[in-house]
């Protein structure tokens, strides 16, 4: 089910896009208005869906304190990782697939007076490269449809979680009919992870649509697409071809069922 390729395709994308994002005024005023909202914390941006709300509400359903160890698995350039692990107190260590993204949180935590409890190193969902039980709460936002096996990404969550910890994130389930054939996402379309969380070790204790999400992402997406030219010239042609490639084709084929927010704990 997990392929090289998917990981080398995942990988080489956001490798253009993290290296180049942050170089995009047109970007980040379109990101904000249309995805993080305009009470978002300055210096945490990220290109996730996540909001504040949701970063309060991932504070709350992992209970974490300053003695605690959080792991933020596909932590992009680690906007809500630093976040949650300023506002918590606990020690971050950030995991991406993207190594670009791994030195731009490097560089982030500096920025924010955070880079004494905060580590990052590039690795996947299902090989995070980390100990066994290590962490109290682990998190992840808008990525694990990209895994090329969840349950794998599920499993090994649940190794590096010690029993009691617990999981939070949002992510976006998969409608199997839509994507099939589709680079990445057709390797493992998930419509509901409740099943593979409850076999990899975890009981479920939130799993809710979140608020206008297809509204967000078409007003947002299409904004970029609308936004090209600019794009291109701050970001240049292949970073913004990566990023506009996804957006095109999330406008085009639809092939998200719903966004959830999830939270549960290792048994």
């Amino acid at each position: 089910m997990t392929t090289n390729s998917d990981v080398q395709i995942v990988a080489a994308g956001y490798d253009l896009v993290h290296a180049a994002v942050e170089q995009s005024p047109t970007f980040d005023r379109i990101w904000r208005e249309g995805a993080l909202g305009a009470d978002f914390p300055d210096g945490f941006e990220h290109i996730s869906f996540a909001d504040l709300d949701e970063l309060r509400a991932v504070v709350a359903a992992l209970r974490l304190d300053a003695g605690s160890a959080l792991v933020d698995l596909a932590c992009g350039l680690g906007g809500p990782g630093l976040w949650v692990a300023r506002e918590t107190g606990a020690a971050l260590t950030g995991i991406d697939v993207s190594m670009s993204a791994v030195e731009g949180s490097r560089r982030r935590a500096e920025r924010l007076g955070l880079a004494d409890r905060a580590r990052f190193a590039t690795g996947t969902f299902a090989a995070t490269g980390l100990d066994d039980g290590a962490f109290d709460g682990a998190m992840s936002f808008d990525a694990l449809q990209y895994a090329p096996d969840k349950q794998a990404a599920f499993d090994e969550a649940a190794r590096i979680l010690r029993p009691g910890g617990r999981i939070a994130f949002a992510c976006f389930e998969l409608n199997p009919e839509r994507v099939a054939g589709l680079p990445v996402l057709s390797a493992d379309p998930v419509a509901d992870y409740a099943p593979l969380l409850e076999r990899a070790g975890f009981d479920v204790s939130a799993y809710d649509e979140t608020p206008d999400w297809r509204g967000r992402v078409t007003r947002t997406y299409q904004a970029l697409a609308d936004a090209r030219p600019a794009l291109a010239a701050e970001m240049g042609e292949a970073a913004c071809n990566a990023l506009l490639g996804e957006v095109t084709l999330t406008l085009q084929v639809q092939p998200y069922g719903r966004r959830v927010f999830v939270a549960a704990t290792r048994r």
